[in-house]
């Protein structure tokens, strides 16, 4: 198995464990639950290909990637039905997935023949949008619309960059992990010490 393949596998079992996680406490019987984790697990990359020309989308392609985000739902919602998970822990595993499906992303865009700018804004869309449909289906405002979500797009966006302006440097697959590590650590240390960027203030009346 390749080195790529491995990074969008455990960029969608996360995202798929994200959606499962996301569902508790909706009252939402397993296909439910399972259309949430597909949607959040397949779903960003979906739009990329799609925006980008690449059709069939690589699930549809790959099975495999299919059939890890069941599994992973499958599992994680036997397990969170008799386990009561801690509560930062969709945050958590969002962050995962976020760190591992932006630099997947934007790895896809430059292997496609695209420009550092384009490839970024798929990495941050393959980043977030499967969150983003995630949330819209569970009545939510999406979390990177949430100010108190902190740098959620900002750090997809960050580490695309640094995965962008070092691979012709080191090359991968250690710039592959570095990206992952930088989008992952900016993530979580905004989450920990509240870091967000400038909002508009609220309509005075």
């Amino acid at each position: 198995m390749q080195l790529h393949s491995i990074l969008d596998h455990f960029g969608i079992a996360v995202g798929a464990l994200s959606g499962v996680l996301a569902a508790r406490g909706r009252s939402l019987d397993l296909f439910g639950v399972l259309v949430l984790a597909l949607v959040t697990s397949l779903g960003g990359g979906s739009l990329r290909d799609v925006i980008a020309g690449d059709t069939p989308v690589n699930w549809l392609r790959s099975p495999p990637y299919l059939y890890t985000a069941c599994a992973t739902a499958i599992m994680a919602f036997f397990v969170c039905r008799t386990w009561e998970p801690p509560a930062n822990l969709l945050q958590i595993a969002d962050a995962f997935s976020l760190a591992f499906f932006t630099i997947a992303g934007t790895q896809k865009g430059l292997a496609l023949g695209f420009a550092m700018v384009p490839a970024i804004a798929l990495g941050v869309i393959t980043g977030v949008a499967g969150g983003i449909i995630r949330d819209m289906l569970t009545s939510r405002v999406p979390m990177v619309f949430q100010p108190e979500i902190y740098l959620y797009a900002t750090a997809a966006f960050v580490g695309a960059l640094g995965y962008c302006l070092l691979v012709p440097v080191i090359g991968n697959p250690v710039v592959m992990w570095l990206g992952v590590a930088l989008t992952l650590l900016l993530r979580l240390s905004a989450i920990r010490y509240r870091i967000a960027l400038p909002i508009f203030p609220p309509h005075k009346r």
